[in-house]
């Protein structure tokens, strides 16, 4: 039918939005520069070959380690520098002073930049974690102040080395509690608390020149984190946080494999593996902890955006409540409900459900003027994807609307203040335990939408354009998490600007008695969405870091059925409506108005 070919130019157009695969990981790259905690294998060439699958790295071997977990997690790489990889860690590196078995940190950084050519891809995540073996030095009778200086001006080096080259995010650890290790409690309660204090010192130099020096990173308080697994060992599925897993005591766990386990299930049940480095499982954990820390801001920036969903929703609802030209003069009441299921990453970044309802009231002077006010509430309960918590968002709006319909052509503008309530609790798992971190805040959002359209057509078949612009800005207030560990959050005030622009074409049918329709449209956000957020960890409140803003698409197509009729003696509308994006992001729901006059 010539008059349906604009509608069936736009529907493949959803359909292949919804079929297209979703982007890659946050980060193009994860680099990794420190020690024997961060080595995933530096010195296997060492190790017989029959013996390498089962050895060669500081832990419970085969197990992996932290930073192999957090390069699945982003579909990247961690495998060793020597091997051709990322990971350019290696055991017994001093931060500044390279030895002969082992490169500095620093030297670390500069031979990864030269083989870059000076430079550091700023979409990718940099770890430098150093430290532990110039505290051993320490204990083995260095100087202590001019070892820590040099300790701590070899780690800023190397941070400022990777952010001078265009490293945008760079984590930093500190340094976990020394004094807690098997080799701390064999020397004795003074030889803990040196190490501890030795440990603690080190970790605050190390911040407070970072912050000095202007550098700002994503820290990483293992310090408290393994603290809290020693604190309370059963919650975390360990059974041993003295002794060590790998046997004979004294041995390294560089060669530590199964057959050298104190038990068969010693890779699971101790917290070290040797006299200070963690066996596999509680590197898992530690791999837990950094996906925590780096992905937490991001579930609360899909806060605000999820607000600008469903104001596009209600913004449509409110556009297309009036039905054509009114037929006479006076007041008319409507209202509607709706049912929208807003789906993002493939349900990997959040999945919910919005129900809301809407009552207005409207004037006509008979003439084609229609203006009205109107109010409505609604409620999303959406969950962050997997098992990573959710939350609850409560908006109460208010809002006014002015219209013009012709016999052909329409155009209305409106206007709304939404008040929006929020609770969120963000689950994070480390190994077996479960740290719920819930917290409350408000905000508010403000709206201005226009819409138009045009109708060709004499008969009961009427088609045309439409298009609409929607502009909205989301203010949104900051939270602290409870539960306060290494691992809750301090969250900043946020804030999103949305302009969507939507141009499509809609075709209806009146039959007499039933008017079924059909809208697609393609839209496009306007507005870039934040390319960064931020949080601070409770236990290091005055280290503000940044990670990658949330990647969605800017374009997306929207497709809409529906019928109008008459129902008990008032006008009803029911419909569908579905928005697909190339992200694996979609906004679907149904809808039903009503309307009378008075």
């Amino acid at each position: 039918m010539p008059t349906s070919r604009p509608l069936r130019r736009l529907l493949p157009l959803a359909l292949a939005l919804a079929a297209a695969p979703a982007v890659a990981g946050e980060y193009s790259r994860t680099v990794f520069f420190g020690d024997s905690l961060t080595d995933s294998g530096h010195f296997r060439s060492l190790i017989p070959e029959q013996a390498r699958p089962f050895t060669g790295k500081f832990t419970t071997n085969p197990a992996l380690v932290w930073s192999e977990y957090v390069a699945g997690h982003y579909g990247t790489d961690a495998t060793t520098a020597v091997e051709g990889g990322d990971n350019y860690a290696q055991g017994g590196a001093r931060a500044g002073v390279s030895t002969i078995t082992a490169d500095s940190t620093l030297a670390q950084v500069n031979a990864f930049l030269a083989a870059e050519g000076g430079r550091a891809d700023s979409a990718a995540l940099y770890t430098v974690w150093t430290g532990a073996n110039d505290i051993f030095a320490i204990a083995e009778g260095a100087p202590v102040d001019s070892t820590i200086a040099t300790a701590v001006g070899g780690a800023v080096q190397a941070v400022g080395a990777l952010d001078a080259a265009g490293a945008r995010y760079i984590l930093v650890p500190n340094l976990p509690d020394i004094g807690i290790t098997p080799d701390a409690i064999a020397a004795g309660p003074m030889a803990q608390a040196t190490l501890t204090a030795l440990s603690a010192g080190y970790n605050d130099a190390l911040y407070g020149a970072l912050g000095q020096a202007g550098y700002r990173v994503i820290p990483l308080d293992t310090f408290n984190m393994l603290r809290e697994i020693a604190a309370s060992p059963a919650a975390y599925g360990l059974s041993n946080v003295t002794g060590v897993a790998c046997q004979p005591p004294g041995s390294s766990s560089l060669t530590c494999n199964p057959t050298s386990y104190a038990s068969p299930d010693a890779g699971q049940a101790y917290l070290f593996a040797d006299g200070v480095h963690p066996t596999g499982v509680v590197h898992a954990m530690l791999g837990d902890y950094v996906l925590s820390v780096l992905e937490g801001p991001r579930l609360a920036a899909v806060i605000p955006y999820s607000a600008t969903v469903t104001g596009r929703s209600r913004a449509d609802q409110v556009a297309g409540h009036v039905d054509g030209r009114p037929e006479a003069a006076g007041l008319r009441w409507w209202g509607g409900l709706r049912a929208d299921h807003q789906r993002y990453g493939h349900g990997d970044l959040y999945d919910g459900i919005a129900p809301a309802g809407l009552f207005g009231l409207d004037w006509s002077n008979g003439n084609g003027l229609v203006a009205g006010a109107f109010a409505g509430y609604g409620r999303m309960d959406a969950d962050f994807g997997g098992d990573r918590g959710g939350f609850t968002q409560d908006e109460a709006t208010l809002g006014g609307f002015i219209g013009w319909y012709g016999q052909r052509g329409w155009v209305n503008g409106q206007a709304s203040y939404t008040y929006l309530d929020v609770d969120v609790d963000r689950e994070v798992h480390i190994g077996p335990a479960l740290r719920r971190h819930s917290g409350s805040t408000d905000g508010h959002a403000t709206s201005v939408g226009l819409a138009a359209g045009y109708d060709f057509g004499d008969g009961a078949l009427r088609h045309g354009p439409v298009a609409s612009l929607l502009w909205q800005k989301i203010d949104l207030d900051g939270w602290s998490e409870g539960n306060t560990s290494s691992s809750a959050l301090v969250l900043p005030d946020q804030s999103r600007d949305s302009l969507v622009g939507s141009l499509g074409w809609q075709l209806s049918y009146d039959t007499g008695g039933v008017n079924p329709y059909v809208r697609a449209t393609w839209d496009r956000e306007f507005e870039d969405g934040p390319s960064e957020v931020t949080a601070r960890l409770a236990t290091l409140p005055d280290m503000e870091y940044a990670v990658p803003g949330l990647r969605l698409d800017d374009d997306y197509g929207t497709v809409v059925v529906g019928a109008r009729f008459d129902l008990f003696g008032l006008k009803a509308d029911l419909g569908a409506r579905s928005t697909v994006d190339r992200r694996g992001g979609s906004d679907a729901g149904l809808f039903l108005g009503l309307g009378g006059s008075f």
